[in-house]
């Protein structure tokens, strides 16, 4: 029966990645650069960690909340790359119900909680600038790791109903999911039921969770500029210009990728369309945001030379 098949297929079947890359010669020069950008992700975001933990003085909340960042684009990175390499490489391009679960679980919370997040960075910088003295209670300690935990469990809940409502689904068809890892769109074109009520309220969380931190973070800015202009101090205009537009950097390589891959119409998305956004949001941009927030930033060069001079480098 139409039931019987599908259950069978859920627990017996696994699904199969058709991948990004052929095994052509520009695929596969094209599938070293990704593996280039992925490993200068892992360094760029592992070293920084590591530095902002070494240092003292890197001990603010906005250097907490920059750990935080990292965090979240390793775990995406690392819930992406290796599979999609493993199956170029192996020719197995399998994927059991449990992994794929994971990767939508894990790319989902991420991408919930980041968005939170370059909010609350964005309330830091606006508490810095516009309320100096006040800016020790304002980000305490305990305001830092609420804000932080609210981010992640945003990001939690998100990925939690996400998962259960996809697999709710039947998959009586093909298996053969359109893209290098397991993500929502790309398996509700294969389920044999209408997910067109379930696409059209993920299209309406989506302009909700990502509009609502773009409210804040447009307003902090808009705030902050205004402070900025006023300043006296040349010196401290270049700081905290030289700080904010790091991160607007960082909020424009996010909600460029996200809004363009998550917030179509189901009936406008393609196959090619979601893996182009796809490299962008997993491999890219967690490649450049540490480049983004090191290259002009004095404190965390002065934090690399007392490391390298530790190591008598």
């Amino acid at each position: 029966t139409f039931f019987d098949d599908s259950i069978s297929k859920r627990w017996i079947l696994d699904f199969i990645l058709l991948g990004l890359f052929s095994y052509s010669t520009n695929d596969l020069f094209l599938f070293s650069l990704v593996l280039l950008a992925s490993a200068v992700a892992l360094l760029g975001n592992s070293l920084f960690l590591l530095l902002i933990q070494a240092n003292r003085h890197l001990h603010t909340p906005m250097y907490f909340f920059l750990s935080q960042l990292s965090i979240m684009d390793l775990i995406l990175m690392s819930t992406v790359v290796p599979k999609m390499a493993v199956n170029l490489l192996s020719g197995h391009k399998s994927i059991s119900w449990g992994a794929c679960a994971t990767q939508i679980f894990l790319v989902v919370m991420v991408g919930g909680a980041e968005c939170f997040l370059l909010a609350v960075m964005a309330y830091d910088r606006y508490a810095a600038v516009c309320h100096p003295l006040r800016y020790p209670v304002l980000m305490n300690w305990k305001a830092c790791s609420l804000l932080t935990m609210a981010s992640w469990m945003v990001g939690v809940s998100d990925s939690v109903i996400d998962v259960s409502v996809v697999f709710s689904f039947p998959y009586c068809g093909s298996l053969e999911v359109d893209h290098f890892f397991c993500e929502v769109p790309a398996l509700l074109r294969l389920s044999c039921a209408d997910t067109s009520l379930f696409e059209d309220l993920i299209y309406a969380c989506c302009v909700v969770m990502l509009l609502l931190p773009l409210v804040v973070i447009v307003a902090s800015y808009t705030r902050v500029l205004t402070t900025v202009i006023s300043m006296p101090s040349t010196e401290g205009k270049q700081k905290a210009l030289t700080t904010c537009s790091s991160h607007l950097a960082v909020v424009g390589l996010y909600y460029g990728g996200t809004m363009f891959s998550y917030m179509q119409q189901a009936s406008s998305r393609t196959p090619v369309g979601d893996r182009a956004t796809s490299i962008f949001y997993t491999i890219l941009t967690p490649m450049l945001n540490p480049l983004i927030y090191s290259l002009k930033n004095r404190e965390i060069k002065r934090a690399l030379r007392k490391i390298l001079d530790r190591w008598g480098v």
